[in-house]
């Protein structure tokens, strides 16, 4: 085991977030999860013995909430891991956004930014969950960053996707001479209730006999528990985006400074930051 971390998951009352921090807190390590669902997150937060935050990415106030709870209670957040998200119908929040751009990325976008200090203090590593759904994504909208074209469900989804994949390499690129570290990664097309929330095409392959066929939670879970348990320059490289723990191809807008730069900007200023 690598030494012992304090690692912040969001999204983990479920899925691949409440396996990886079953496995991480098997390993050791100092584990906070966050969840949407008060009765699930205090589950697992009692199963494992680590404290839990309740915080609905889909309301930014709890975001900034939960960003106050974590660094009164946390004076040290080796890892942030950034996996809450999914894709939804269309619809708007109560902040202005639509939903499966704030969920999969403005609110993490806006968690990071708030926790920033303490994760430079921290020399900590970021991570990102990001579906290579991304790459089925063209350029993102110059003002709403959402996905240029006919809105659908799986352009959103891969829209978001993009965004979480070109925010881990600006990231990368501001900080990591000040000691920050981040990484996406691909989890895997999982065997959870994914895309119960939408009319997507996506949703048939999760409601039919082929889910049988899709990637259990606990391997993906281990794909995230690799990056937070692993150590940048040595077992992953920071900046770089990961399939089945090596690093893999992405879409070619990533490599795009500009498009991370303009990405990084437009959130602030959505965000209001």
């Amino acid at each position: 085991m690598s030494d012992k971390r304090t690692i912040v998951l969001t999204g983990a009352s479920d899925g691949i977030g409440a396996a990886s921090a079953r496995q991480l807190r098997a390993r050791g390590h100092d584990v906070v999860i966050v969840g949407r669902s008060p009765e699930k997150t205090r589950r697992v937060a009692d199963d494992l013995g680590v404290p839990g935050h309740v915080a609905d990415f889909a309301d930014l106030d709890q975001v900034r909430g939960l960003a106050e709870k974590l660094l009164a209670n946390h004076p040290r957040i080796d890892v942030l891991a950034n996996n809450a998200g999914g894709t939804f119908g269309r619809e708007t929040t109560t902040d202005g956004f639509d939903k499966t751009l704030q969920v999969n990325h403005l609110a993490p976008f806006l968690l990071t930014a708030l926790l920033r200090d303490r994760l430079l203090e921290s020399g900590a590593s970021v991570i990102q969950t990001s579906s290579r759904a991304h790459l089925l994504s063209g350029r993102l909208g110059q003002d709403d960053l959402g996905p240029t074209g006919t809105w659908t469900a799986t352009k959103a989804y891969g829209a978001a996707k993009l965004a979480n994949a070109l925010f881990t390499v600006e990231l990368h690129r501001r900080f990591h001479r000040q000691g920050l570290r981040a990484a996406a990664f691909h989890p895997g097309v999982i065997r959870t209730n994914f895309a119960s929330d939408t009319t997507s095409m996506m949703r048939v392959v999760w409601r039919t006999p082929l889910s049988r066929l899709l990637t259990s939670v606990e391997t993906g879970g281990g794909r995230l528990t690799w990056l937070a348990d692993g150590t940048a320059g040595r077992t992953w490289r920071s900046g770089s985006y990961y399939v089945d723990n090596r690093e893999a191809p992405v879409n070619p807008i990533v490599h795009d400074a500009s498009a991370a730069t303009r990405l990084w900007e437009r959130s602030e200023e959505l965000l209001g930051l």
